[in-house]
């Protein structure tokens, strides 16, 4: 086994696709890296090795997800390291290019690796003068590199070749280095995502195409074209996390909430998430509420189609995990949660209250009909169905009034679909199909093959 193997103890968040570290420094103290505000995960790391947090270092100022280092400084006591340059507004121990802190056998040496974000540090652990791994953050990721447009269109060109050099400086380092990234599979701030999450210094040399670009302009072109869309509360975050969380004293609760008062809810400009599987959203619902399944994705729908700044309520299903839930709505700095309607919809239903039904239908009962597909680009790109009209699900709520009535909602397997259902049926539509599938199934359905490439002229 090796020092990874005995002492670093990864922490995966498959929603956000992010992961946090706990390293055990040996002598019953553990130094966290990129630690989310939902530190349950490794609360019970530590609590299973016997571990006290004592450094919380965060690489970025991140854009993704609230930072748990303000909590693990009050629970822990724990020293918040971070860079000097991101000017956080709390106690902290503000690091500079080449600053090195005793570990207590080991050492940690901030390397300043901007491009992802201006004050962004990588770590480097040594024993000695060995390398034995590298935190990178935002920086150097599996078979790529993180996004440089956090900061706005007139930025991302510069921190692109920012970036460049930072990935160049990390790739001096012994080829056997490991490489430990924040982003991983499934973040937004990957570009272009990838499946592995940790790798080597050599391995990348070998397989990441950025570090193969022959020049500084080939790897802007290569990063640039990777970009897509993100979630629209990733503006909002990274000031949060400069100012500091707010320290929370317990667990946080949902309230029991009456039909009466969801409706006064709604009439004074909340909003209702029903985070019950797709097929109960699609049986009946309340009128305007957004579908939101509970699952990993959950924070990040909730953060890109919700404005943080009004009371939520929720429809839960039998044996949901509430505090999942709750959870996964702070880490992403959700927190006017008013409550979930007490007894569900059977409640709803029982107090007078009409509902909502949504037909749910595979791709040989669709009929023929307008084709909304509302993947991501590059998964409408990789094919789709002839002549579907493409709007990304993040996008939907600016042109639901330009989709035309009546048409089939698609993704990959109908639970975004189905979100993008509420979200027109909010904005007045009717008549809409849901499609319990993905544009495979219903080009076999109908006899057709898929396309490949961008939407159609003047779908």
């Amino acid at each position: 086994m090796g020092f990874a193997d005995d002492h670093l103890v990864p922490l995966v968040d498959q929603g956000l696709g992010n992961s946090a570290y706990l390293l055990d420094l040996g002598d019953g103290r553990a130094l966290a890296v990129d630690a989310a505000r939902d530190l349950r995960a490794l609360h019970a790391a530590a609590e299973r090795r016997g571990l006290a947090v004592a450094y919380a270092a965060d690489t970025h100022l991140h854009a993704d997800f609230l930072s748990g280092a303000v909590q693990l400084g009050h629970e822990h006591g724990a020293t918040v390291l971070a860079s000097a340059a991101g000017h956080r507004a709390f106690a902290h121990r503000g690091l500079d290019d080449g600053d090195e802190v005793d570990l207590g056998g080991l050492t940690l040496r901030a390397l300043a690796t901007p491009g992802h974000t201006d004050e962004h540090l990588s770590f480097l652990v040594l024993d000695g003068g060995r390398e034995l791994g590298v935190f990178t953050g935002g920086s150097l990721i599996v078979n790529s590199a993180a996004r440089t447009d956090l900061l706005g269109a007139d930025r991302t060109e510069e921190l692109a070749r920012a970036q460049y050099r930072s990935l160049r400086r990390l790739a001096e380092l012994p080829d056997g280095t490991a490489v430990w990234p924040t982003h991983g599979a499934g973040s937004f701030c990957s570009a272009p995502p990838g499946n592995e999450r940790t790798s080597t210094i050599g391995a990348e040399k070998r397989a990441n195409p950025l570090l193969a670009a022959r020049d500084e302009d080939t790897f802007v072109r290569q990063l640039l074209a990777s970009l897509g869309t993100y979630p629209a509360y990733f503006d909002r975050l990274a000031e949060v996390n400069r100012r500091g969380p707010a320290v929370l004293t317990g667990p946080p609760l949902l309230a029991e909430l009456s039909a009466e008062q969801v409706r006064g809810l709604m009439a004074d400009g909340g909003h209702v998430v029903d985070v019950r599987p797709t097929a109960e959203y699609a049986a009946g619902h309340v009128p305007g509420s957004l579908s939101n399944p509970l699952r990993g994705q959950f924070a990040t729908w909730l953060g890109w189609l919700l404005p943080d700044t009004v009371p939520l309520a929720f429809v839960t299903g039998e044996g949901q995990d509430l505090g999942e839930l709750v959870w996964q709505a702070y880490k992403i700095g959700y927190e006017r949660l008013a409550g979930r309607l007490a007894g569900g919809m059977p409640a709803w239903l029982a107090d007078g209250n009409g509902q909502t039904t949504t037909a749910f239908v595979t791709a040989d009962r669709t009929g023929s009909r307008p084709y909304l597909d509302v993947r991501q680009a590059s998964e409408f790109t990789a094919g789709h169905v002839p002549g579907a009209l493409h709007v990304e699900l993040g996008g939907l709520r600016r042109v639901a009034a330009d989709v035309p009535d009546g048409v089939v909602v698609a993704c990959s397997r109908g639970v975004r679909a189905m979100t993008a259902a509420s979200l027109l049926e909010r904005a007045g539509h009717t008549r809409l199909v849901v499609l319990r599938g993905g544009p495979a199934d219903y080009a076999a359905a109908h006899g057709l093959s898929l396309s490949p490439g961008p939407a159609d002229a003047g779908s």
